[in-house]
C-alpha cells in the first residue's frame, strides 16, 4: 500500500495485519516506510500473509498494490507481479498506461469516504475494495480489526468497508 503521509497507509497496514493473524488464523508481518515529513511525504507500507512461517518480511512481487496517489503506482507497479491486482483511488487520479496481465480497480475512495461523513475513511473504503478482490481478507474480519482499532467510530468504518466492496461489486456487475 502506498500513498502520502496522513492518508492512512500505515494503518491499513495495522488492520490488514491484524484481520489476518487475529481473525484469520494466519501469519502476517508488515514492513512500513515513510519520509520524515509528519504529513505529506512518501509512505508505503507492506504486509505479507501466508498460512506457512514467514522467512522473509520483505515483499518480492506483489499481489496487490493499493495507490492511494500516482507517485505510489508510479513507484511500485513494476513490482505487481503478472496476475496481480492494483486497487487505486480513481477520485484522485486515473492511470492511462495500464501494465498487461494486470488487474485494475479503480475505486473512488475520497469521494465516498466524503459522502459517508468522514474523508478520513478512505482507507478504510480501500480495505473494503481489497476484501472484494482478494477474497482472502474476509469483510468480517476486517470489520473486526477496524471496530477494534476505532471502536469509538466503528459505524462509520464499517460503512466505508462495506462501501468499499459495494463499489468493486458495482464496477464489475456483480452483486
Amino acid at each position: 500500500m502506498g500513498g502520502f503521509g496522513g492518508q492512512g497507509v500505515i494503518t491499513m497496514g495495522h488492520l490488514l495485519g491484524t484481520a489476518a493473524s487475529l481473525h484469520l488464523g494466519l501469519k502476517a508481518v508488515m514492513t512500513e516506510s515513510y519520509g520524515p515529513e509528519a504529513r505529506g511525504g512518501a509512505c508505503k507500507t507492506d504486509v505479507v500473509v501466508s498460512d506457512a512461517p514467514i522467512d522473509y518480511p520483505k515483499t518480492t512481487r506483489l499481489d496487490c498494490l493499493i495507490a492511494m496517489n500516482p507517485d505510489a503506482y508510479n513507484s511500485y507497479i513494476h513490482d505487481v507481479r503478472e496476475g496481480g491486482t492494483v486497487i487505486y483511488d480513481s477520485g484522485l487520479f486515473e492511470i492511462k498506461d495500464r501494465v498487461a496481465g494486470v488487474r485494475y480497480f479503480g475505486v473512488d475512495a475520497a469521494r465516498i469516504a466524503q459522502g459517508l461523513g468522514n474523508p478520513q475513511a478512505a482507507n478504510v473504503v480501500m480495505l473494503g475494495a481489497l476484501s472484494e478482490t482478494a477474497h482472502l481478507f474476509a469483510l468480517d474480519a476486517l470489520g473486526c480489526a477496524v471496530t477494534e482499532r476505532f471502536p469509538k467510530a466503528a459505524t462509520i468504518n464499517l460503512k466505508a468497508l462495506q462501501a468499499g466492496a459495494q463499489a468493486v461489486k458495482t464496477a464489475t456487475g456483480s452483486r
